[in-house]
């Protein structure tokens, strides 16, 4: 497979509408991946708190629209990041959506651990409580995003659901940007499976951004990775060696913990 992770900068002095304008052409040129990605609330920037309730968008509003006809004239498989989603009833998420090469929507998610302890996302969002795959030909993907990658049970869920390649969207801080790729790793280690985690470049509500997407394969081993600026990422990676990985060196087999407790 051929997966391109695009590192948006997202820039205050940029539009909301220019900017999903000119994401959906970088999104187009991507012709010929067979899997394209993109950051946290590339829409807001995913610090920029004050401004989730006047940006934030129903389900099919107009991020959802503009990314399903990328989707669709580029011919891929579109994982577009997450938006802040206005539900029916008014609540607010932070929602990834992932739309098929023909423009459908094949996934959403909306994030189950939101960041911010006593203030921010963790207070003005809703959080959400189901784990998403995504089947496609080659591989099945396991949805998560940002903050999400601190809670390794969250990714063991999707194992257990049948996810191969781990995507992560995120809005990661520059300035706890080892953490990010220490725990990109963990996950793909301890879970024998690929990791596409995509960040933001630029600097949200005076927040520097880590950028540093990367690709890490089922033994830990970092394929690509970003600088800090935007970039698109692209690397070619063999779904079959995750099938091979967990055959070879069979750890979750060995699982106890997590499961059904044994009876005495």
């Amino acid at each position: 497979m051929r997966a391109s992770l695009l590192q948006i900068d997202v820039n205050e002095t940029e539009s909301v509408d220019s900017r999903r304008v000119r994401v959906a052409s970088l999104v187009r040129e991507q012709a010929g991946a067979d899997l394209v990605v993109l950051p946290e609330l590339w829409t807001t920037g995913a610090f920029a708190y004050e401004g989730f309730g006047a940006e934030a968008e129903p389900l099919e509003g107009p991020t959802y629209e503009v990314m399903a006809k990328a989707a669709s004239d580029a011919g891929v498989w579109l994982h577009a990041g997450s938006i802040p989603e206005r539900d029916p009833e008014g609540a607010l998420y932070n929602t990834s959506l992932v739309f098929s090469p023909s423009g459908e929507l094949a996934g959403a998610y909306r994030k189950i651990h939101r960041f911010g302890f006593d203030k921010g996302e963790a207070v003005l969002m809703g959080a959400g409580a189901e784990l998403v795959t995504v089947r496609l030909p080659e591989t099945t993907l396991g949805l998560a995003t940002c903050y999400d990658l601190r809670f390794p049970e969250l990714f063991r869920g999707l194992v257990d659901a049948g996810a191969e390649t781990l995507v992560l969207a995120a809005g990661w801080p520059e300035r706890r940007r080892s953490h990010w790729t220490l725990l990109a790793q963990a996950r793909a280690v301890e879970n024998q499976a690929y990791v596409l985690a995509c960040g933001t470049a630029g600097t949200h509500a005076g927040v520097p951004q880590a950028g540093h997407s990367i690709v890490v394969d089922p033994w830990g081993e970092v394929l690509a990775e970003a600088g800090s600026g935007e970039e698109v990422l692209t690397v070619e990676f063999d779904p079959v060696r995750v099938g091979v990985t967990r055959e070879q060196f069979p750890a979750l087999k060995d699982r106890v913990l997590g499961l059904e407790t044994p009876r005495r």
